[in-house]
């Protein structure tokens, strides 16, 4: 079968069946769809004119478009009167067709939070009903706005999305629609017919009016398939036509030549022009309800069904009688319903089998989908009398009809950083389970799972306790301590036989704790807090031993009791950062004080929860002291107490020094956690420069890689490089590097003197006994260096007298060191320029990096430098570097702000603002109108905000549900303004700050401004 796609907001199903057509590619005649990586792609011609009797712009009047009708007719192509129809039925309908700009800002039963556009129709003018795809009007939390034909914007509120079927409503207010009448659009599901001649009008994101043409070639196609976890239409026809649809044409009136709306634009082939149509007899009975402020009753016997022809349904028993009064009754007739899933536990579980011919309802011969909702939605909570066939066996059954809303979720809990919903009747019966369990709709924070790469899991129980509901996960999160650690059961809704348990620690210090409940008639999702958790239980010192090693390892085998398992949990992806979790070993370099150091790709900021393990048995928290600037350690601190005479040891340094050629012995952890040791050699010792990633994060700079001549090394992301005394030389440690093509993030691995460790270990020792208070700072030049050989420096003018200086000074290895980069703004670059060749700092001539690492300089260096060929004397003043990171953040609209961190300072040549987007969420507005990572926010409307508190203050004043101006300029300095919908439902203003007194994370929240 062909592959499919739908649209609107949901474009990612590269392994599906069916695809949406959705959101935000224009619908034009000439155009073939295709897909990569669940998007539409279009071959188009050069001119964007593909027939002016099909398409429009939005900004032409009823004018516009005679006249172009008339010239074409001047032109001699000719109108005839079916054109002449046509045209004015276009002139007609396009006031009545709005494009939607939409967001789901949470994830919610199978959609993750995203943006998208797709189209709708007005269907009251009176009221203010939109008929749109339920995949656009969401599951979901939504915020949108529609777009008329004349640019005239105004919110609209979902009143009904269909539990099953692609078709929801969005309200308006027709009062704020002012320059133009609005219209509606009548629904005439009647007259679907083959070979009826369609127009599929649309918008796309407001600009482009598209009108593609097609015929109407099937009534009975089986609703498509558009994959696994996510939203699937069943239990109802599809009609079939050839129109070449594409993305943003999701919600568009399927229209005949009288204006009348025959069907609803949903989905099509990804490989075919074939285009898929929802039927309009179920959404006609709604709009009617709605219209008579009545409940839109929806009955199901959680049982789907599908369309057979009769050459399969004799296959499958059906009596040739049978047959033969069915087609004599109907001689149109070409198939019937067959059970296609009986959902467990369901009202026809233990009655109804896969494969069952339905033949009647209550008495009445049923063959068509519309027949049976009719019968299975005016009967919900009464029993109907099932007839069916089995094999060849006529069978009757007595079925109470359940309430198909109470088995569709309409609430949510946030909890941890993920959240949670009532497993959904949709997905229970795409893979035949009861439906009951708590699923995660997004698998993060605290339930992010250590497997869980992807979505699907369901929660059986929270320390010990059972979830089969909503209800139930509530009462079990509510009983547990903060910062607990307490199993969790967990499965597949795609493998109920294999059930999963992790120990999670629970989280609720960063994140909230609150149910979500959706509220048709305001058109949000109400909150309620879940209350205050349980404070954190006192740690209780323990004593635990450490296996024991084999003796053949040596004065090796001890090392592994310096050594412990760090893992960070980061509820806030700052400074560029890409992961909320990373976990790696550790090294203790003083045990009496603790003090661990650890990769800075492990602990990359000081905002987190950091557990660390002692002897794969004690866990208890640790936080952070200082964070290296330039090189990629962190140094982070326990309470000694809470091991008690667990018999750890610290590392001791060794006072040899490792050059190329030195045997090693390899310690470390693998990606399992399990010791390994090998006695190794290292093969070479050279400065490296780590790639640049287009979203700066931290790199270490100015540093000697040592690499080694084994292969396990690679394998392991963290270890110790030891002489045969068993004292350290050097750490090997993971560094993260840039994203590649694939989207994964390039992590290298590679060796580093242990010299690096030993400065900053000297002060935090000497201040431990106050609290390790004041912080360590550095002091150095903002400068990144590289090396430059000999026979490059030659000719860039370096004078045969400064070759053999470096020659005294370095027997070894012949370079010198470029200037590659300066840290924007700093003071080094208003002394140095990129590319200047050092030749000497202080009168010594620089010939390894370590000589010009940071560390204690005077205020101010000598620097000899090679400028232009140039030799001359500069006079540049170091700068004191601390090692706190970023220390104040700001969220507004669902955006993080922060000061510029040093990554972005060393990429870019300018600082515009000290306002830098660091991160965004999906739904958010932020996402929604275009702020994106690594834009400098200038002005808020006309408010000057270079500074964070300046921004701060000027957002704290904006109002809900009104635009904002935003003035930004992007990485590559191109200014630009933004226009964003504040939404403080969804996504309040708040700061967070640095608090060393708050005891509970080390940070404290501050609410700015939330909605009334």
């Amino acid at each position: 079968m062909p592959p499919t796609t739908r649209g609107g907001n949901k474009r990612k199903r590269v392994k599906t069946e069916e695809v949406v057509s959705g959101a935000k590619a224009k619908l034009k005649t000439k155009t073939k769809a295709s897909a990569a990586n669940g998007s539409a792609h279009f071959e188009d011609d050069d001119d964007d004119n593909f027939g002016d009797d099909v398409a429009m712009d939005t900004d032409a009047s009823a004018d516009d478009f005679n006249a172009k009708i008339t010239a074409n007719t001047n032109a001699g192509l000719g109108i005839t009167s079916e054109a002449a129809s046509w045209q004015r039925t276009i002139e007609t309908s396009i006031h009545s067709i709005v494009s939607i700009r939409f967001s789901q800002v949470a994830a919610f039963d199978t959609e993750f939070a995203d943006t998208s556009e797709a189209s709708g129709f007005v269907v009251d003018a009176k009221r203010g009903l939109i008929l749109t795809n339920r995949h656009v009007a969401c599951a979901g939390p939504f915020v949108g706005e529609a777009v008329f034909h004349d640019h005239e914007e105004v919110q609209v509120f979902p009143v009904y999305r269909d539990p099953i079927h692609d078709f929801g409503i969005l309200r308006f207010d027709p009062s704020k629609i002012k320059y133009m009448p609005v219209t509606e659009i009548e629904l005439a599901p009647h007259l679907a017919k083959v070979g009826l001649d369609i127009r599929v009008v649309g918008n796309d994101a407001g600009e482009k009016l598209s009108i593609l043409a097609g015929q109407i070639s099937r009534l009975d196609r089986n609703a498509p398939d558009y994959g696994e976890l996510t939203y699937n239409d069943f239990n109802t026809f599809y009609l079939q036509a050839a129109s070449s649809t594409s993305g943003g044409s999701s919600g568009s009136p399927v229209l005949e030549l009288g204006g009348r709306a025959v069907a609803l634009q949903a989905g099509g082939h990804m490989r075919a022009a074939t285009d898929f149509f929802f039927p309009l007899d179920r959404v006609k009975r709604c709009l009617e309800m709605i219209q008579a402020d009545m409940p839109v009753t929806r009955g199901s016997i959680m049982t789907q069904f599908l369309f057979r022809p009769f050459d399969e349904c004799r296959r499958l028993g059906l009596e040739e009688e049978t047959e033969a009064r069915i087609r004599s009754d109907n001689p149109a007739e070409i198939g019937m319903l067959v059970c296609e899933t009986v959902v467990p536990k369901g009202p026809a579980a233990g009655l109804l089998e896969e494969g069952d011919v339905l033949v009647t309802v209550d008495g009445i011969t049923v063959t068509k989908f519309v027949p049976l909702e009719s019968k299975l939605d005016e009967s919900v909570g009464k029993e109907i009398v099932l007839e069916i066939e089995r094999g060849g066996e006529p069978m009757k059954f007595t079925i109470t009809v359940l309430d198909l809303h109470s088995i569709t979720p309409d609430r949510y809990v946030d909890v941890g950083g993920a959240k949670v919903n009532n497993l959904s009747y949709q997905l229970a019966r795409q893979f035949c389970v009861p439906v009951e369990g708590v699923y995660v709709s997004e698998p993060s924070g605290m339930l992010k799972f250590d497997n869980a790469t992807d979505r699907g899991w369901i929660v059986a129980s929270v320390d010990a306790k059972p979830t089969p509901n909503l209800e139930e996960f509530i009462k079990a999160v509510k009983t547990v301590p903060d910062r607990s650690r307490v199993p969790i059961t967990y499965y597949s809704i795609a493998d109920v036989h294999t059930v999963n348990i992790v120990i999670v620690s629970m989280e609720r210090h960063w994140s909230s704790f609150r149910l979500a409940v959706r509220n048709d008639s305001t058109g949000f999702w109400d909150f309620t807090d879940l209350g205050d958790p349980i404070p954190p239980q006192p740690i209780m010192p323990s004593t635990a031993t450490f296996a024991e090693l084999d003796s053949s390892l040596g004065l090796a085998k001890n090392l592994f009791k310096c050594m412990v398992k760090v893992s960070t949990y980061m509820p806030l992806r700052l400074d560029g950062y890409p992961k909320s979790r990373k976990q790696g070993a550790g090294v203790i370099v003083d045990a009496k004080r603790g003090i661990i150091v650890v990769g800075r790709n492990i602990v990359p900021f000081c905002m987190g929860d950091i557990n660390i393990t002692f002897a794969d048995t004690i866990i208890i928290p640790g936080r952070v002291l200082f964070l290296h600037p330039t090189h990629n350690i962190t140094f982070i601190s326990y309470d000694p107490a809470l091991i008690a005479d667990t018999p750890v040891e610290a590392a001791t340094a060794s006072d040899v020094e490792l050059v190329q050629g030195h045997k090693v012995s390899f310690v470390a952890l693998n990606h399992n956690f399990r010791p390994v040791c090998v006695e190794t050699t290292v093969t070479d010792i050279t400065s490296v420069m780590i790639p640049q990633n287009s979203t700066p994060r931290f790199r270490a700079i100015n540093f000697d890689a040592i690499t080694l001549d084994t292969p396990l090394a690679q394998q392991c992301s963290s270890g110790i490089l030891s002489d045969a005394n068993g004292q350290i030389q050097g750490l090997w440690l993971s560094f993260l590097g840039e994203r590649n093509s694939n989207g994964g993030d390039v992590e290298y691995h590679m060796g580093v003197s242990f010299r690096i460790v030993t400065p900053i270990l000297k002060s935090l020792q000497e201040t431990a006994a106050n609290n390790f208070m004041p912080a360590p700072v550095v002091r150095g030049l903002t400068a990144e260096l590289t090396p430059v050989q000999m026979a490059q420096a030659r000719h860039m003018g370096v004078t045969d007298e400064w070759i053999r200086k470096v020659e005294e000074a370095n027997p070894h290895r012949r370079q010198l060191f470029i200037v590659r980069r300066l840290e924007a703004e700093g003071k080094t670059s208003k002394y140095l320029k990129e590319l200047d060749l050092i030749l000497s700092i202080e009168g010594k001539t620089i010939t390894r990096i370590s000589e010009a690492d940071v560390g204690v300089w005077p205020e101010t260096v000598e620097v000899v430098v090679l400028r232009g060929k140039k030799e001359m004397t500069v006079h540049v003043p170091t700068e004191l570097l601390d090692g706190e990171g970023t220390s104040k953040v700001v969220v507004w609209a669902g955006a993080v702000f922060q000061e510029p961190h040093r990554a972005v300072l060393h990429q870019s040549n300018t600082l515009p603002s000290r306002v830098y987007v660091s991160g965004r969420s999906k739904g958010s507005p932020s996402y929604m109108y275009g702020l994106g990572q690594t834009q400098w926010v200038t002005h808020v409307n006309s408010t000057k905000t270079t500074t964070l508190d300046a921004f701060l203050k000027a957002v704290s004043k904006l109002p809900d549900n009104e635009y904002v101006r935003i003035k930004t300029i992007s990485f590559d300095n191109v200014p630009c303004v933004l226009t964003i919908k504040n939404n403080l439902h969804y996504f309040p203003t708040y700061e967070l700050v640095k608090d060393a007194t708050n005891e509970s994370c080390g940070w404290t929240q501050r609410a700015v401004k939330k909605s009334d």
